[in-house]
């Protein structure tokens, strides 16, 4: 198994994270925009997500704690159809700002390169909007 994980620091209040991953529906997109183009339910615990590229994921929520601000959830079709798919994004307080874990475990373990550096790319976005968020409004 294909085994990716991927922390950043953000410079932003960890409830201020928590609300945009926490949101099943259109976190993806409030993440990454542009990034990501759309992210829309498909039923109580699915959802689609489309990519700049042209990527559509289709993901199962599996899990949500809101205590420990953490999210789970596993792609079952789209553009991508992995044997097996785990990810876990989690949220922690870090010296005034912010920490965000994120594990994806994938069947063929082939595709863990790509989603690595798909992870990469989607949290520099994130980091980039949330900080732009953060010192616009203050």
């Amino acid at each position: 198994m294909g085994s990716v994980e991927r922390e950043i620091i953000v410079e932003a209040p960890v409830e201020q994270l928590w609300a945009i991953i926490g949101d099943f529906a259109h976190g993806p997109i409030r993440m990454a925009p542009g990034f990501v183009t759309d992210s829309t339910l498909d039923g109580p615990d699915l959802r689609i997500v489309t990519f700049e590229n042209g990527t559509v994921l289709h993901e199962r929520f599996i899990a949500l704690d809101e205590t420990e601000r953490r999210i789970v959830f596993s792609i079952v079709g789209g553009s991508v159809t992995p044997a097996h798919d785990n990810s876990s994004m989690q949220v922690f307080p870090h010296a005034g700002g912010s920490r965000l874990v994120w594990i994806h475990d994938t069947l063929p373990h082939e595709l863990a390169d790509a989603f690595g550096t798909s992870m990469e790319h989607g949290l520099e976005v994130f980091k980039q909007t949330v900080e732009n968020a953060v010192s616009t409004a203050s």
